[in-house]
């Protein structure tokens, strides 16, 4: 089966025809949340990007088995297998058991995929249901020589299988910079070389989640997790492993490096990396405090923000951008991308309306050709959404009376914005009211701030403890001011 797809290889680091080991069927391993605290807008980036990319090969005639899990146990606040586990800390701050603190941000985070209208995976499995597998993986490992126990712990000997595979070969990164680059191990450490990482981490006497194994009691380490189910459900060798750029350097590389110790084999021929956010040209972080969740983008409640977003809007802003550049949040950029889907929506509410004529102005099959086209080149979804506003032109020049259309590239235009629109890009349409009453409001609050510089102070608390009465807040910062619903 030949699509004529290629996409861009983190492993060889260029674009590579897409050739799938048993086509028509694709196996896709995407690493997911790990789910102690609300999903952030990078994880939702990479989940947006991912679902376009299942949407599409599925569009494309595959059969694809998209696994992406859910990381509910062993990962810890630091990458050299220190600091507090992040289930049990989050638990005792809340005052919750571990499994409660999964549960509730297990579906919060369904609940924001959803407000995107992402496709659930074909296998969503969890890392506390995969321990067996993951205890079995370590075992090979140890067998073939490549890992080692230290008093309840396992660590992967990285030197030792550095000698036979090439470690950095994800990330193309200098061994030894990397070594300069890692503190050296203190007296009372266990591991025997810097890099080495823990497969499986004894536990302490306070910790909550634990499990047997032959090594005592204790809990999986984050890598492994991922390496484990990825087998299970798509075998030693699979086609596609994604995630955030992020990942590429620790978790991706120790992902590689433990199949290959386990089975001898690279696990996926293609490895694909979504890039990181920024907002006003700043990386997005929570030290910064210029990180914003999906809810807070959504209601406008963060100081950054001038108003809320919908859903739709910012997935339509997330794919404007190719999935492997950075995408720059701001004010500005949203309320383009808001304006650029409401015109987007509204002429495809007009195409029901048009009239059509024996002979057309217009041909349909270029636009989709050259969406085609754009999407089989690593999947360029700005190159698609330039491609369908030409369609919206088509469709406003035929309702505004200046051109002709044909029914049968009337046909072909609704083929061409149900295909990208709503079955590739996952997009729908979205209660207006919502977008008439961010409009209304905004007039309200503008009323209420001309009050207040005029020194009318009776008017402003009056719009101020109506819109309250109503179920609606106002926020003042020196930023200006937000609103959210009560």
């Amino acid at each position: 089966m030949d699509t004529g797809l290629q996409l861009y290889n983190t492993l060889t680091r260029k674009k590579e025809i897409f050739e799938p080991l048993n086509a028509p069927h694709v196996g896709m391993y995407v690493c997911g949340p790990t789910v102690y605290s609300d999903v952030h807008l990078g994880n939702c980036r990479t989940f947006i990007s991912f679902d376009l990319i299942f949407r599409y090969l599925t569009y494309s005639g595959y059969k694809v088995r998209y696994v992406r899990n859910i990381t509910d146990a062993g990962h810890l606040e630091g990458d050299r297998d220190e600091g507090d586990d992040k289930f049990a800390k989050r638990a005792k701050l809340e005052q919750l058991e571990p499994m409660e603190i999964v549960q509730k941000y297990t579906l919060g985070f369904h609940d924001v995929l959803r407000m995107f209208n992402t496709l659930p995976p074909s296998i969503e499995p969890t890392a506390t249901g995969h321990i067996i597998e993951q205890i079995e993986m370590i075992k090979e490992i140890i067998s073939n020589g490549y890992a080692y126990e230290a008093n309840g712990t396992v660590y992967f000997d990285v030197e030792k299988y550095s000698k036979e595979y090439n470690y950095t070969i994800l990330t193309n990164r200098n061994m030894e910079d990397m070594l300069a680059n890692t503190r050296e191990l203190g007296g009372q450490d266990e591991k025997r070389g810097r890099l080495d990482f823990a497969l499986w981490i004894k536990a302490k006497p306070e910790t909550l989640m634990r499990w047997a194994s032959p090594w005592g009691e204790g809990f999986p380490g984050w890598h492994i997790e991922c390496s484990a189910m990825s087998a299970k459900y798509l075998g030693e060798e699979f086609d596609i492993h994604g995630g955030g750029m992020d990942l590429a350097a620790t978790h991706h590389t120790n992902e590689i490096a433990q199949s290959e110790a386990c089975s001898h084999k690279q696990p996926a021929k293609y490895w694909m990396h979504t890039n990181m956010l920024t907002v006003n040209g700043t990386r997005m972080s929570k030290t910064l405090g210029n990180g914003f969740l999906p809810e807070e983008l959504f209601k406008g409640d963060h100081v950054l923000l001038e108003k809320g977003f919908s859903p739709m809007t910012v997935k339509f802003f997330m794919l404007q951008a190719h999935y492997r550049s950075t995408l720059d949040f701001s004010n500005e950029a949203l309320d383009a991308s808001e304006k650029g889907f409401k015109r987007l929506m509204n002429a495809i509410s007009l195409m029901d309306k048009l009239s059509v004529s024996e002979n057309s102005d217009f041909e349909v099959g270029p636009i989709m050709d050259n969406c085609v086209k754009a999407m089989n080149d690593d999947f360029n979804s700005p190159v698609v959404i330039a491609e369908l506003f030409e369609a919206v032109r088509m469709i406003n020049t035929v309702y505004d009376g200046k051109g002709t259309i044909s029914a049968a590239e009337l046909d072909k235009l609704k083929k061409l914005m149900k295909d990208f629109v709503f079955d590739i890009f996952g997009l729908k349409a979205e209660d207006t009211s919502n977008l008439e009453l961010n409009s209304v409001l905004d007039m309200v609050i503008e009323l209420r701030k001309t009050a207040k510089e005029n020194k009318d102070y009776a008017t402003s608390d009056k719009i101020r403890l109506g819109l309250q009465s109503m179920g609606i807040q106002l926020k003042d910062s020196k930023e200006g001011t937000t609103w959210n619903k009560a």
